[in-house]
């Protein structure tokens, strides 16, 4: 794992920005899930870098662009998600080191960013999944994302707590966002056939224990191949690195350790050399596809390994055992009623 980290720090460009392989674009979201890694991985310099090029290319609405290469921006919209995402990272970083210094640096970013997420806030609790570049949003909301955001927001609650800083309104709008989660589906756009949208409920912290295990049983056949990994979708043969370690972290987090386990050595023959991890394997005809080496797919790989051997302080943020949960909505008021609670299918 040590030498999968140094292979994401080879990607960093100098501006402290991490690209997903040497050349590409840049995303918020998958920038900070790098550089998580790099502070799993003891590459703290490295780490702190690629939060400080966050920091210093943050826009005044708190919010980054959704794609930039090379310094130059490809995609001046807004993601939700993307931008929501700097809080699990700062609060992992803070966890893993302890700098106190660290996180009253990133503060301003992080509560920006999160300021600006909450505005896109819809009437039923769900967040509309990006803006133009006029700030206006689009009305669509999507599970995986808000699945995101929500253990973003528990996050951020997490750092506001640490620093003193209260925030309840942040309160209000996770209990909305839950509640929208658990209760409201058709807030969200149908992904079914995404895996995304199969596990992100467990990984975001939205459902667990027996709901969360209801969740990932349903579908399971649908989308993990014995001995390769999981499906990036249900109708494709094609398992990917990314999606696979994350499903790893949300079995991880339900307590399924051994399966866990077993997955993520089921997806090492994505690993290069080099400690990298090409992107999937397109299992019908034994090729890799795409022929890409991304940085997030090995970050994925070490937070997977990480959460599994219990190695760093921050090895438990995916099952976020004692992180904050916001103000509950009342279900009955909102007049409601659980598709989980009742056991129907999801």
């Amino acid at each position: 794992m040590a030498r999968t980290a140094r292979s994401i720090a080879d990607a960093q460009e100098h501006s402290g920005a991490i690209p997903w392989f040497p050349g590409g674009h840049v995303d918020p979201w998958d920038h900070v899930e790098s550089a998580m890694a790099l502070s799993a991985g003891g590459l703290l310099g490295e780490a702190e870098a690629a939060y400080e090029w966050l920091r210093r290319t943050q826009r005044q609405d708190g919010s980054w662009p959704m794609q930039v290469r090379e310094g130059v921006v490809e995609d001046s919209g807004s993601d939700s998600n993307f931008c929501a995402y700097i809080a699990v990272g700062v609060w992992h970083h803070l966890l893993v080191t302890g700098d106190e210094a660290f996180a009253d640096r990133m503060w301003p970013a992080v509560r920006d960013a999160v300021d600006f997420v909450i505005g896109l806030q819809g009437e039923r609790g769900e967040i509309f999944w990006a803006s133009d570049e006029l700030g206006v949003p689009f009305p669509e909301a999507l599970l995986s994302g808000n699945s995101s955001v929500h253990h973003s927001l528990r996050c951020a609650l997490a750092l506001a707590g640490y620093l003193d800083q209260p925030q309840p309104e942040w309160e209000v709008a996770l209990g909305r966002l839950a509640h929208a989660l658990r209760e409201h589906p058709e807030a969200f756009t149908d992904k079914h056939r995404y895996s995304m949208d199969w596990y992100y409920p467990v990984l975001g912290g939205v459902l667990r224990g027996g709901q969360g295990e209801q969740r990932l049983w349903q579908r399971w056949r649908h989308f993990v191949v014995d001995g390769l990994g999981a499906r990036c979708v249900d109708d494709h043969p094609w398992v990917t690195g990314a999606e696979t370690c994350e499903l790893v972290l949300s079995l991880d987090a339900l307590g399924w350790t051994d399966t866990a386990r077993e997955l993520l050595a089921a997806m090492q023959h994505l690993r290069e050399t080099d400690g990298s991890y090409w992107t999937g394997l397109v299992y019908a005809d034994d090729k890799r596809w795409p022929e890409e080496r991304t940085t997030w797919t090995a970050a994925s790989v070490v937070l997977a390994a990480d959460a599994l051997s219990r190695t760093t302080p921050g090895n438990g943020i995916f099952r976020a055992e004692t992180l904050p949960t916001g103000l509950a909505i009342d279900g009955a008021r909102c007049g409601c009623r659980s598709l989980y609670a009742t056991g129907a299918p999801s």
